[in-house]
């Protein structure tokens, strides 16, 4: 994680995970899969620059009173299996909502027998948003390390960590 006076903060995190690129690829951007790993919401991906992102709150989450779609974005670079970059604005919450968009770019590339996933998230101005993906926010989850790992282990057990 990098921060600097002018409150540009980025976090990059990168997983190492016994499957293809066009596995890892729909893993992320299928509903079908993605919402089996990390918090277990299913994610919305019109896969065209200029396209939209949604994710959707689970049950448990509108339980508690979280809006329909609690994060949103737009997709500004689409390069299957290989590379997409998008606006990240996490909604659920009033402080988070508040904060400027950010940008999330997702990087996989073949290594052998396994692939590398990079998660480049660009949180300039947005420290909430920061305390969140960043998994610093207490009974909130543990941030992308946590669906990082969750999805490298579905990938490769075929069972999330919680199931």
């Amino acid at each position: 994680m990098t921060e600097t006076a002018n409150s540009t903060m980025v976090q990059v995190h990168r997983v190492y995970i016994k499957a293809s690129p066009q596995a890892i690829w729909d893993a992320i951007t299928k509903p079908e899969w993605n919402e089996k790993f990390g918090y277990q919401v299913p994610g919305e991906f019109d896969l065209r620059e200029g396209g939209t992102y949604r994710a959707l709150a689970n049950q448990e989450m509108r339980d508690h009173g979280a809006p329909e779609v609690i994060i949103d974005g737009e997709i500004l670079v689409c390069e299957p299996p290989h590379r997409l970059v998008q606006t990240w604005n996490i909604m659920f919450e009033a402080g988070t909502a508040a904060e400027p968009v950010t940008r999330l770019t997702w990087e996989i590339e073949a290594c052998g027998g396994f692939s590398a996933l990079t998660v480049t998230h660009e949180l300039t101005d947005a420290p909430l948003a920061a305390a969140f993906v960043g998994g610093e926010v207490p009974n909130a989850g543990g941030g992308w390390a946590y669906v990082l790992s969750d999805l490298k282990s579905l990938l490769e057990t075929g069972s999330a960590m919680a199931g």
